[in-house]
């Protein structure tokens, strides 16, 4: 592997530089360098401390057991102790700080993922499961939290350990020293070629890991579909050859790591071993004195165990250095919907004006098939609006151009005249009110969810949307009323309960654009009636598009447009239309029931 960066199937870049997407961690650290000035600082005297050591038995034994002198021996035990307690004390504080370094630097990166992740677009998520990011959250954070800690904290000790035994080595022996720089590429080079290995089997058992949490995500989050076609053991197959692929990958990499260390401890302490059998012809020769042998033995063991240890920590660093690189493809994804440098301004409150303007769009997805084609349509200010027709004509696609989840390949779409490109996202966003068709509950009380329609309205307010919702009878007959867990994706209410906590949040959010994706279609008849009466209240004064396919809502609309294969085929009243056009009568006949009624 060559320095420098590669181009990958995929066009993303592949970084090849040993470390280099560790360089990613500085901006994260960078806050803090008041912690790590100091942790640094506790560093520099624990290892002068520990590198002392060696000093001061080498005058005990030349000068204090050579000589019988009992002063001298009590006295350099003294400083032993003296040694040991200062060594300990810094040793924890270094400890301590860094380790705490590694957890909040850790922290702020999962926060940034995070947030870079929500304002993704659709299009990111077509081709991003969601278990690949949760996994690059959790699993791959983990062992970034581990290198930016714990094992930072060795690394820096081992590393000065290293460097202040070779200075000290060199004072004590600069021939032995000079025997132990010539072996150091011969015991370094084959680690580095073998840890680059380790990087790249490392990054592969990490994707096999996302993978699983990937299935197991998808699975648990359809469990009663799974259940309801017998899935159960097909789908813990797939999970198990999941988790054995993931398992083979780790074990590739264990198999690497364990030949790494093995081959580093043996190195470094096969040369060790050679040197002092050099050092100990020195001493018999006369050239060195007992206490200088002992002084060179301990400063060649601290750095052959400091080297052992960056030895073994080497490949806990490719794996680290593999997970950073995940982390940094979220942290520079970009999205495709961004909103301009200089935004056009909104007023508090639109009048709700909405233009599509011969608007033309695919799927990324599906880049040959036209969702829209050519579609105009021009809705006034508190007019309201249904939108029929058969499956895949385009009904919902016009919604999430409208909430500008994707933008249209050619044509423009606007709000009182300003095209959305134009826009604030958030800002144009808040003129908007949704009730979509499949509601997603949070793992949240009643009253939370709810005042998801307007962060921070106040409680009475909330209670008061239920109520128009005509939810607030079944809220309240909940274990603990508003204040009940909804349960995951609100599992403990049926589909029309959900569909009203829906209906809820916009009453809450009072937008001047209300979106209505089949809003009444997991209602019983009674239910129906009553949100039906919620919604009339609801959509006067505002500009309202329906997605329907119930007779009463397209009824009550001031014009309905029919559309087929993404273009608008037919614009008009319900008696017109049943009348005039015959897509609509079907679709009159097949889905709203009787037409005369």
């Amino acid at each position: 592997m060559t320095g420098g960066t590669d181009k990958r199937d995929d066009g993303k870049i592949a970084i090849n530089k040993p470390l280099q997407p560790l360089r990613a961690l500085l901006p994260f650290i960078s806050p803090y360098k008041g912690t790590l000035v100091a942790a640094l600082f506790a560093l520099l005297i624990a290892a002068a401390a520990m590198l002392s050591l060696p000093l001061a038995l080498r005058q005990l034994i030349d000068n204090g057991f050579a000589a019988n002198d009992v002063a001298t021996i009590n006295r350099y035990f003294g400083w032993f102790l003296v040694i040991a307690l200062v060594f300990g004390g810094f040793a924890a504080l270094r400890f301590y700080l860094v380790t705490w370094l590694g957890e909040r630097v850790v922290a702020d990166i999962r926060v940034a993922v995070y947030k870079r992740v929500i304002y993704m677009d659709p299009t990111f998520f077509e081709v991003t499961r969601t278990g690949e990011v949760l996994s690059r959250l959790t699993t791959d954070t983990t062992l970034v939290q581990s290198i930016a800690g714990v094992s930072l904290s060795i690394a820096l000790r081992s590393l000065l350990n290293v460097v202040g035994g070779l200075i000290l080595l060199t004072v004590t022996s600069g021939k032995l020293t000079l025997y132990i720089v010539i072996a150091m590429p011969i015991v370094i080079l084959p680690l580095i070629i073998i840890g680059r290995r380790v990087r790249t089997l490392s990054r592969h058992a990490q994707d096999r890991v996302a993978d699983t949490g990937g299935l197991a995500g998808e699975t648990l989050n359809a469990i009663q579909t799974v259940q309801a076609f017998t899935l159960e053991r097909m789908q813990g197959n797939r999970y198990a050859d999941a988790v054995m692929a993931s398992f083979q990958a780790a074990a590739r990499r264990i198999r690497l790591s364990a030949t790494l260390t093995a081959l580093g401890v043996g190195l470094v302490f096969g040369a060790i071993t050679l040197i002092l059998w050099l050092g100990a012809r020195s001493v018999v020769a006369g050239e060195m004195t007992t206490g200088e042998l002992a002084q060179f033995l301990f400063y060649a063991l601290f750095v052959g165990s400091s080297a052992a240890a960056l030895t073994e920590l080497w490949g806990e660093v490719q794996r680290a250095t593999g997970a950073m690189e995940r982390l940094t493809e979220l942290l520079s994804a970009t999205p495709a919907i961004v909103a301009p440098r200089q935004p056009a301004r909104l007023p508090a409150r639109v009048k709700g004006r909405i233009s599509f303007e011969r608007v033309s769009f695919c799927y990324p997805s599906r880049p040959d098939t036209s969702a829209l084609d050519d579609f105009s349509l021009q809705i006034e200010a508190g007019e309201t609006v249904a939108i029929v027709g058969p499956s895949g004509a385009g009904k919902s696609t016009s919604f999430q151009l409208l909430l500008r989840f994707y933008d249209p390949q050619s044509g423009r779409i606007c709000i009182d005249g300003h095209d959305l490109t134009q826009l604030n996202l958030e800002e144009f966003r808040r003129q908007i009110g949704l009730v979509p068709q499949d509601t997603v509950l949070f793992g949240e009380s009643a009253l939370e969810n709810i005042r998801y329609g307007r962060a921070g309205a106040s409680d009475a307010d909330v209670k008061r949307a239920a109520r128009a919702a005509a939810a607030a009878e079944f809220i309240d007959a909940l274990p603990e009323g508003y204040d009940t867990f909804l349960g995951e994706r609100g599992t403990r209410l049926s589909g029309g309960q959900r569909q009203r906590i829906a209906i809820a949040r916009a009453i809450l959010r009072d937008p001047p654009i209300l979106l209505l994706d089949e809003a009444t279609s997991s209602l019983d008849a009674e239910s129906e009636s009553l949100i039906q009466k919620a919604l009339n209240t609801l959509m006067q004064e505002r500009t309202t598009i329906i997605i329907a396919h119930r007779l009463a809502t397209v009824q009550k609309a001031d014009r309905i447009v029919v559309m087929d294969h993404g273009r608008i085929v037919a614009i008009g009243t319900h008696q017109s239309l049943t009348s005039s056009n015959e897509l609509y009568g079907k679709l009159a006949a097949l889905q709203f029931g009787d037409i005369d009624q």
